[in-house]
């Protein structure tokens, strides 16, 4: 299941692991329905490999004899 953050009017913000088709869940301070929100990413894509691996490169590889 994936974590999801959902935040409420009255200020509460929590994440749960829900499934996918929560919308909602019951806010733990008021009571009302606390709203999925979309979060801010850490993904970050480092290291030499990702621009440069010549995944689309027309080179051909030489044949071995």
């Amino acid at each position: 299941m994936p974590l999801y953050e959902f935040e409420c009017d009255c200020g509460e913000v929590k994440e749960e692991l829900v499934s996918m088709g929560t919308n909602s869940i019951k806010c733990i301070n008021c009571g009302k329905d606390m709203k999925k929100v979309i979060s801010c990413s850490s993904f970050v894509l480092k290291g030499s490999g990702w621009a440069f691996d010549n995944y689309g490169s027309t080179k051909t590889k030489k044949k071995n004899k």
